[in-house]
């Protein structure tokens, strides 16, 4: 088995599991439904196609950079201008970095690898306005999610990394299967449960299943964050890449 790994970064992301009529909303780190999307609209998969292999894949994230939570709302009307809808309020992440990881076959995870680094339709973080601010993957690795998102070095922003201590604690989310037996105790996760297994992207039959999910915590260094008491970073003001 081995992982492939996507870093999701954009000005703008927004991965909902419960948006509903006027309010359409975000959940704090991507979803496998948006994922497995993402990755299906990589290999030309259209919205009717069944999702077959894609299926058995199984998924991770870690929150790299929390980002924010923004609010908007939009207004629409008809062509002619003759009727009015609704007024819809949007939330979305800015300025957020994700670090998600699907586990499966070896030969499976390198054809993934490869789509995405040549999609056939374009990519994008949960909504077609929300492009990735640059390359999606980062290759594939040996192992199963769990290691590897505990294992893989900080995706934050440098601007970020410098406002942090030396020292982080990142989210994890994974497939509760997906953990191995015997972890260290001092990642113990916390189960969850959420509607979250896409089975069909069909626009005339949208199913999602329940998956459960386990919560822990990746310990990792920082090498440029802040080092004690009195230490400052001259170029806090001025942000940066």
């Amino acid at each position: 088995m081995s992982t492939l790994l996507l870093r999701l970064a954009g000005p703008l992301q927004a991965w909902g599991s419960g948006s509903r009529f006027t309010v359409r909303g975000t959940d704090e780190a991507p979803t496998k439904s948006g994922v497995v999307g993402l990755l299906a609209a990589a290999r030309g998969l259209r919205r009717t196609d069944p999702l077959e292999d894609l299926l058995d894949l199984r998924f991770g994230v870690r929150v790299d950079q929390p980002g924010t939570v923004e609010r908007d709302f939009q207004t629409a009307r008809s062509v002619d201008g003759s009727r009015s809808y609704p007024l819809t309020h949007r939330y979305y992440l800015a300025d957020a970095v994700f670090l998600a990881a699907v586990e499966g076959d070896d030969g499976l995870i390198a054809a993934l690898d490869e789509a995405v680094r040549r999609p056939v339709f374009p990519l994008y973080l949960g909504r077609r306005a929300f492009p990735p601010s640059g390359p999606v993957t980062l290759g594939t690795r040996d192992g199963g999610v769990w290691d590897v998102l505990q294992d893989e070095p900080w995706q934050a922003a440098s601007w970020y990394r410098r406002r942090q201590g030396p020292t982080v604690h990142l989210d994890v989310r994974v497939d509760a299967a997906a953990v191995p037996a015997g972890h260290d105790g001092v990642h113990r996760p916390r189960l969850t449960t959420v509607r979250d297994e896409p089975k069909s992207f069909d626009p005339h039959r949208r199913e999602w299943g329940l998956r459960a999910v386990s919560t822990a915590t990746a310990r990792l260094d920082n090498l440029e964050g802040r080092r004690g008491p009195g230490w400052h970073d001259p170029m806090a003001l001025v942000g940066g890449a």
